[in-house]
């Protein structure tokens, strides 16, 4: 009975995170058609982040211990983990397709490992060497290298920061000691810091609000951008990061790590059906090995603490 009853548990969990990866997958769809409206990407953000902020702020006082015990590592969730590679993921999304943009972000894991093996001087396994191999490959497919670059320079640049601020805040977490602090505090205060951050940042008062009382288009119909915020806010953040929080720790991370994953292929899809941004064979191939790159990157990362192979999520 014990048995069957921990299987079940662990099926929950698995579909916890299952349903973390689609909500978190399509944060895009909701953004993009934003940005289309007239909104610029930082004001996109900020919007994302500050009404995620609102929501969670009920929770900061019970939490209110971090702030004096992991100030540093606060700081560094909320600079790279929430405002840096949120800002950079939809400043990319304005200028190439979602599926592209969140393909070259999973690139993350591959810069670790580059980090480890360079930087910190740590030898890295022939199945780290093959991640890497298969994940370059197939972002060489994806933004299609033989046709000099088939998407936007600086879009693809953008993406590759927001992998890049990504994979700063899994090393930065890496750091932290055995005493990791509880992962929905992390991310209470990792929101509320964010948003102060990017309000300097995005100077939300130059902002046109009248775009949240129209339309945008979506899927060749118009929907009202006010429930385009809304389902960014509530199901793509709040929702995505709360379910996530609940699969971590009922699984491990690393099988949560790799179950996020599909966080890609649903933006690809929803992209190709929502937003017309057809992709080629060469790059659905392409992005197939990506993901699997990134699969096998972080199944043979060194051991780090739960928190720091929690996916920094877009």
């Amino acid at each position: 009975m014990v048995a069957v009853a921990e299987n079940a548990t662990k099926q929950s969990m698995l579909g916890f995170a299952l349903v973390s990866a689609l909500a978190f997958g399509s944060s895009g769809i909701a953004a993009k058609p934003l940005i289309s409206a007239g909104l610029a990407p930082t004001h996109v953000v900020w919007l994302r982040v500050a009404g995620a902020a609102l929501v969670l702020s009920p929770l900061a006082w019970r939490h209110r211990a971090l702030l004096r015990e992991r100030p540093a590592l606060l700081a560094g969730f909320a600079l790279l983990g929430i405002a840096g590679v949120q800002a950079f993921y939809f400043a990319a999304l304005s200028r190439i397709p979602v599926g592209v943009a969140l393909l070259v972000e999973y690139l993350s894991p591959v810069i670790i490992l580059g980090w480890v093996r360079f930087v910190r001087g740590r030898a890295v396994t022939w199945r780290a060497a093959l991640g890497v191999v298969l994940a370059v490959t197939g972002l060489a497919c994806v933004v299609e290298v033989w046709a000099g670059l088939g998407f936007d320079a600086l879009g693809l640049a953008f993406a590759l920061c927001a992998a890049g601020c990504q994979a700063g805040y899994f090393l930065l977490a890496d750091r932290g000691g055995d005493d990791e602090p509880d992962p929905l505090g992390l991310i209470v205060y990792g929101f509320l810091i964010g948003a102060a951050l990017l309000t300097v940042l995005a100077r939300p008062w130059e902002m046109d609000f009248a775009v949240l009382k129209g339309a945008a288009e979506l899927g060749g119909g118009s929907v009202p951008a006010f429930l385009l915020w809304a389902y960014l806010v509530l199901v793509a953040t709040v929702f995505a990061y709360a379910t996530g929080v609940v699969s971590v720790r009922g699984l491990s991370a690393q099988v949560a790590g790799v179950v996020a994953c599909l966080e890609a292929v649903v933006a690809v899809a929803l992209g190709w059906v929502l937003l017309g941004e057809h992709l080629s064979a060469p790059q659905l191939l392409g992005g197939a090995m990506v993901l699997a790159g990134a699969f096998v990157a972080q199944t043979t990362a060194p051991a780090s603490p739960d928190l720091s192979q929690e996916p920094v999520r877009t």
